[in-house]
């Protein structure tokens, strides 16, 4: 396990591309567009969960995460799963949560590890590489969720269906309480590409995103469980993306700490701010990252 710097550079043992490519690349190359970019940038202010999941692997999965995660807040601590090494001794809640694995010998390093600041990053959640995230830890990473921290991650599955069955089955073996937590899933797939373009070889795009809802007690105390909400889909026969996050813009506000109105309005201003930096070729990641912040720090200054 490693405390990484507030940078996407946590690739474990892949081969990190060029030139890392950013949010606004995946927007102007057709991933995802400004839309839902905007409202998983929302939804990273109150640091929920974010898992990018592809059946195979090259899709680009990675790369996407990798791009969301400069939406996280600045001052957000960043912790990068060690794989088949992680001892969790950073996370105070590891024996409640089920850890019975080595370690729990509180590295100085890494005191102070709390729920409200901590993001935790999965390369992957599998067992095909040792730095990937399997068996006992992933289950602790996940019900981690329950108690704050927040998670990006990776997962070989081509449906929100086949996210859950690979994460329910033995060792991982979470429960569908558990899963709740999970916060927002993309799902990829590398697509034929668009017409006149095939030199460039398979498009990637986002094919559906879904609102994980967690469990919560109503007024009288009953426990609800409700299923999950599709935000998107992209539509093949005209490349583009289908939107419906405005059905439940009420309840997502309210898990980010919004009124409706002001996170719909934001979630506009967000958007045109997104396309105007694809428009005006803002492209590279320290740029983008530059332009995000810039767009922070406007925001505070602005009068109430």
């Amino acid at each position: 396990m490693a405390v990484s710097a507030p940078s996407p550079a946590w690739w474990g043992l892949r081969p990190r591309p060029v030139r890392p490519l950013s949010i606004v690349d995946l927007i102007r190359g057709g991933t995802i567009d400004a839309e839902l970019a905007a409202l998983v940038w929302l939804l990273l202010d109150a640091r929920l969960p974010v898992i990018a999941a592809a059946e195979r692997s090259g899709t680009g999965k990675s790369t996407l995460l990798a791009a969301l995660l400069d939406f996280l807040p600045p001052r957000t601590r960043r912790i990068e799963l060690g794989g088949a090494i992680e001892t969790f001794d950073w996370l105070p809640h590891a024996r409640e949560l089920g850890w019975r694995g080595p370690g729990q010998t509180g590295r100085d390093v890494l005191a102070g590890a709390t729920p409200s600041t901590t993001y935790l990053l999965a390369a992957e959640l599998s067992d095909h590489l040792p730095v990937y995230t399997w068996g006992d830890a992933a289950r602790v990473a996940l019900r981690a969720l329950s108690v704050g921290y927040g998670l990006g991650a990776t997962i070989h599955a081509d449906s929100l269906e086949e996210v859950f069955a690979t994460l329910r089955r033995p060792p991982v073996a979470v429960t569908d309480d558990e899963l709740s937590r999970l916060g927002v899933v993309l799902v990829l797939r590398a697509v034929a590409p668009p017409a006149g373009d095939v030199a460039s070889g398979p498009a990637r795009r986002v094919v559906a995103a879904h609102y994980v809802r967690p469990i919560f007690r109503d007024v009288h105390g009953h426990i609800q469980r409700l299923a999950p909400a599709v935000l998107a889909t992209w539509d093949p026969d005209r490349d583009r993306f289908e939107h419906f996050a405005w059905g439940i813009a009420a309840e997502i506000a309210a898990r980010v700490g919004r009124r409706a109105g002001d996170f719909t309005a934001e979630h506009d201003r967000r958007r045109d701010y997104l396309t105007g930096l694809a428009q005006a070729g803002v492209t590279g990641s320290d740029a983008v990252r530059s332009a995000i912040d810039g767009y922070r720090a406007a925001a505070t200054a602005q009068p109430s």
